[in-house]
């Protein structure tokens, strides 16, 4: 059973980025000891994993009532973009679903698990359920939280520099942790940055890997007095890819020219003369945000790390020295006085990419 499991897992990762507000789901059918269909829900607006599943069997020509189908999320019960996999189960005749874990989307949680059993199917949860349960949790925290999954990213130096004490910061990294940082880019919905950071690089937050299409993040950035030039990447091409400019600036006049340019001016409360990022995450929820990147400089990390909003950390490691001063580190503008009050994080993974390390860490 849990190979079973374990293969659904397998296929749901190949909807990484595609499914965007959507959880990624695969499902296995197994009769007489033999998988008979396979599934996983490849984008948003796609067939779910269940239904992908149903119609790879049928394609196949077997015949799936009395089979058991593994799946890695509670079959949804209402209609959306698709109907209900709980009617496409019930309809074909399986007759028993092992789920992984309960969705915790408030249209499901539960509904979908007994809407199968009053159909007198066996249903069965918790197989590799935390295995789910991390594949799926930026749309877990969404659903409970609803505010975005903040995913922090840097590149140092093992000396911990971001930079030479020239400023110059290009490359720490070689291009198979680039690519890696890219493929990030296309995994969340969105990718933000602060002014300071827009302004020096004049970034234009797409993605672009080699023979790899993905989709591009949805644009945010920091911008208290709205200082972004209208000739930067980041207007130049917002009728392309959806950019929002969060602001304090409340005066229409000035928001005219960015509106034309087809950006979204997002008024947001001030906090020390600057965005409340707080208030600013609250607003990107009631969007339907679930993840945001972010690729800013030193000090919105800094004030994102104080405001208490980072759910993990992606630290990649060049190896190199390059010494400098103090203002060149991934974090500045805030800091604990203590060690006992750092915000602490375990480590999920060290994956090395080429010469370089990532280090993929989790908030606690």
């Amino acid at each position: 059973m849990k190979d079973y499991m374990q293969e659904a897992l397998d296929l749901a990762q190949l909807g990484q980025g595609w499914t965007r507000s959507n959880p990624m789901v695969g499902a296995v059918i197994v009769k007489n000891d033999q998988v008979i269909g396979r599934g996983y829900h490849r984008k948003y607006g796609g067939l779910h994993a269940e239904r992908e599943a149903l119609k790879d069997a049928s394609e196949k020509g077997h015949d799936v009532k009395g089979a058991t189908m593994y799946v890695i999320l509670e079959p949804c019960c209402h209609f959306g973009k698709t109907p209900p996999c709980t009617h496409a189960l019930i309809e074909a005749g399986i007759e028993k679903v092992v789920v992984a874990t309960t969705d915790p989307n408030p249209l499901v949680a539960g509904k979908g698990i007994q809407e199968l059993r009053n159909h007198h199917i066996e249903v069965e949860t918790g197989l590799l359920a935390k295995e789910s349960e991390d594949l799926n949790r930026k749309f877990n925290y969404f659903m409970t939280h609803q505010r975005p999954y903040v995913t922090m990213k840097y590149a140092m130096t093992l000396d911990g520099r971001t930079a030479a004490y020239t400023g110059d910061s290009q490359w720490i990294t070689d291009k198979i942790a680039r690519e890696h940082v890219h493929y990030q880019r296309h995994s969340n919905q969105a990718i933000m940055v602060g002014i300071g950071t827009a302004l020096l690089d004049d970034p234009s937050l797409t993605v672009r890997i080699d023979d790899f299409e993905g989709i591009n993040p949805i644009r945010i950035v920091c911008d208290t007095s709205l200082k972004l030039p209208l000739t930067s990447q980041l207007v130049a091409t917002a009728k392309e890819t959806p950019t929002i400019i969060a602001t304090t600036n409340q005066n229409p006049q000035d928001h005219q020219a960015y509106q034309a340019a087809g950006c979204q001016l997002l008024v947001v409360n001030a906090k020390n003369d600057k965005v409340d990022l707080v208030d600013l995450i609250t607003q990107l929820g009631h969007q339907g945000i679930q993840s945001i990147y972010v690729e800013g400089g030193s000090r919105l990390n800094a004030s994102l790390l104080e405001a208490g909003l980072i759910q993990e950390i992606h630290t990649y490691i060049g190896p190199k020295v390059i010494g400098g001063f103090d203002q060149y580190s991934p974090i500045s503008g805030f800091g604990f006085p203590q060690m006992d009050q750092a915000l602490t994080s375990y480590i999920q993974a060290i994956t090395p990419l080429g010469k370089d390390l990532l280090i993929e860490s989790r908030v606690d």
